[in-house]
């Protein structure tokens, strides 16, 4: 294998595969990446499995002999990182077999590799293809997978759950503490006319990195879906990652959303945003709460923090409230992170009792449902 590319194909397409690569590998050649070289097409493809999650990228490069290798991940993306800018070649002729010299216009380097016999092979997933524009799919993971549980242990909770269907794609994810639901327009509408609805919960890890691929490309762009047998698999252009997707029920969160409130409040994001975040600095890291006191009469949002030998603050700001008014509290984490996920300069927030969920939704741009749980406030 021999080709010649340029550093800044190489490098950028080396640091998102290295993403799939395990930080403790259960085998040794899943600490590689295996570098393909196709002399007919001119293209060099980089891919990484961590057995659960895979991605898989190319670039044109000129291909003097076609090829593949297994490389060390870390090490290579450590080297080619800091090259010069400018062509460098990568060989494996030398006379050391199983490994790769790397030669740029300041010098030359050889690492040792693996044999490509033992890496594992990507999943290959068969059944119908489901067109999704990528704008639609960037804006349904910033909008939910904020609100996925962080804990392993809650496996389902860990993943996002995503509902296909003709026209609509629907994105819900929860950590039993809030909820997050995007509804987006599928444009392509491009699934099967047999194909009633397709139900799959995801990693939440595997489609942070797809809203990282898709954060680098032309969100005119539609992407492929495929999902059949456990695997789901999202492929465009020169891009494939694929991921093992989670087994068991995902909680009937539908069911959670109130349909009716006693109390409207209509709020600008981004000044409740700012004072929260200013307030925030005087929570007790403890239970991390503010206090929200909605006066009807004044129409004025007070919000509060009293800290235990630390201090306290009150921030005030001007509010549409429509019903009584009423003290409410809320996890300062919880309501920041949605706050800032929520994609219109104005926002609804509604409620029913200090203890019932609260919910938050944006007065434009794309559908999104935020729930949070209050927090009981001590007397």
């Amino acid at each position: 294998m021999k080709f010649v590319c340029n550093q800044s194909d190489i490098s950028t397409n080396l640091s998102l595969v290295s993403r799939a690569v395990p930080s403790r590998p259960t085998h040794p050649i899943l600490a590689n990446v295996l570098l393909t070289a196709d002399a007919q097409q001119g293209q060099v493809s980089l891919t990484a499995f961590d057995l659960s999650l895979g991605i898989r990228t190319s670039f044109a490069a000129q291909v003097e002999t076609g090829g593949e290798i297994a490389l060390p991940a870390k090490l290579l993306n450590d080297i080619i990182s800091r090259m010069p800018q400018g062509e460098l070649t990568i060989d494996d002729e030398g006379d050391t077999p199983l490994s790769a010299t790397i030669t740029s216009t300041s010098g030359k380097y050889q690492v040792r590799g693996m044999g490509v016999e033992e890496f594992p092979e990507l999943p290959v997933v068969e059944g119908e293809t489901i067109y999704l524009p990528a704008e639609a799919l960037t804006e349904g993971l910033r909008g939910s997978l904020f609100a996925t549980s962080a804990d392993e242990t809650k496996q389902i909770l860990s993943g996002l759950h995503l509902t296909l269907e003709q026209d609509t794609l629907e994105f819900a994810s929860t950590d039993g503490h809030r909820l997050a639901v995007v509804q987006t327009i599928n444009e392509n509408a491009s699934v099967e006319a047999e194909t009633t609805r397709l139900e799959v919960t995801v990693p939440a890890k595997a489609l942070r990195e797809l809203e990282r691929m898709l954060g680098m490309r032309d969100q005119s762009e539609s992407l492929a879906l495929y999902c059949d047998r456990g695997q789901i698999v999202f492929e465009w252009e020169n891009q494939r990652l694929t991921s093992r997707t989670l087994e068991g029920q995902y909680p009937a969160y539908r069911q959670l959303i109130p349909r009716q409130f006693e109390i409207q409040v209509t709020l600008e994001r981004k000044y409740l945003l700012s004072a929260i975040e200013r307030i925030a600095v005087l929570a007790d890291q403890k239970n991390n709460i503010v206090k929200f006191t909605l006066d009807s009469s004044r129409q004025e949002l007070a919000l509060s923090v009293d800290a235990q030998d630390i201090g306290s603050g009150r921030e005030s700001m001007a509010a549409q409230i429509s019903g009584d008014s009423i003290d409410i509290a809320f996890n300062i984490k919880y309501l920041v992170d949605g706050l800032k996920a929520l994609p219109s300069s104005e926002i609804q927030m509604q409620i029913n009792t200090p203890t019932s969920p609260v919910i938050l939704t944006p007065l434009s741009g794309v559908k999104m449902t935020y729930l949070i749980m209050p927090v009981q406030i001590r007397t």
